[in-house]
């Protein structure tokens, strides 16, 4: 099988499924969301994060780099996105880690390796693996085999989706995902494409659908200060937890700005909020509000 497109492997995760849990985070995305956490995941290719704050124009990615793509203007470093092809020679150069590559290929067994050194733990906490992104449907095949092998294994498995997929790819997942963590963002479908470049007939077609299977799923709603916090779609997400049958819990994102940061790594900026991260009333105003239209099961974040 092909390698997977991976950008990070997180061990000792805590906050994404029960226990403790390896979370592995897949290149590529279905959705532009403005507000988006982990912008390097959205291209499917590997991406050069350059760091400004830390480099010291030492130069030494000059000397190294085959496409000119780093150069230097008045002893000064600069990066030229358009020029370099990500071969990692100047990642290695620099020695302030200012030069970072997201993305690396990664074959089922290499992933499944590291997923395997912490069972130990999985066993005592009830954890295991999960699939995170990016968008993990955006790479089927390599999340089914994995998913394959982590039942094989009989390591608990959690799969992050944003839910727009076609509707055979989660029937497929269904015998191989112990809990869904599905993303729900906004209510009217307009909105919901203004907020990430598709509206969200089939994401709350799909989610309807595996509630019908008897999965269990966890619905991740992300909250945004002033952009997505409407009174409509607090009450749309309290009538979410009261349908029979419901999602397991409801789960409030909050909004924090360090996503900005990695965008600026990555290049892409175009299109990003400009918003401070929720506070503490932020998170009370809503947790209020959703009380009072009678969410059930319900946790804030």
């Amino acid at each position: 099988m092909k390698p997977g497109m991976i950008f990070d492997i997180q061990r000792f995760s805590l906050h994404d499924g029960p226990g403790i849990r390896t979370t592995v985070f897949l290149k590529g995305c279905l959705l532009h969301c403005l507000w988006c956490h982990n912008p390097e995941a959205v291209s499917a290719r590997p991406q050069l994060g350059y760091r400004a704050d830390l480099c010291d124009h030492c130069l030494a990615c000059v000397g190294v780099c085959p496409k000119a793509a780093h150069y230097a203007m008045d002893g000064a470093h600069v990066y030229d996105r358009a020029m370099c092809q990500v071969c990692g020679m100047c990642v290695e150069a620099c020695s302030r880690q200012a030069l970072r590559i997201f993305g690396q290929g990664m074959t089922i067994d290499e992933v499944m390796a590291i997923v395997e050194r912490d069972r130990a733990y999985y066993v005592r906490s009830g954890g295991g693996l999960t699939l995170s992104g990016g968008e993990p449907l955006a790479q089927f095949g390599f999340s089914r085999r994995l998913l394959e092998r982590a039942r094989q294994a009989g390591i608990h498995t959690c799969l992050e989706t944003c839910g727009a997929a076609p509707r055979r790819r989660f029937a497929e997942l269904l015998p191989l995902v112990d809990i869904f963590l599905f993303d729900y963002k906004a209510t009217d479908p307009r909105f919901h494409r203004d907020l990430t470049g598709v509206d969200n007939r089939l994401i709350l077609s799909n989610l309807h659908w595996l509630l019908e299977q008897g999965a269990q799923v966890v619905l991740r709603c992300p909250l945004v200060p002033g952009v997505n916090d409407h009174p409509e779609h607090l009450r749309a997400i309290a009538s979410l937890s009261n349908r029979d049958p419901a999602p397991t819990r409801i789960e409030i994102m909050a909004y924090h700005d360090l996503g900005r940061t990695k965008a600026e790594q990555v290049g892409i900026l175009a299109g990003s909020l400009s918003v401070p991260s929720a506070d503490e009333t932020d998170k009370s105003r809503w947790l209020e509000a959703l009380r009072d239209n009678g969410c059930r099961n319900l946790v804030v974040g």
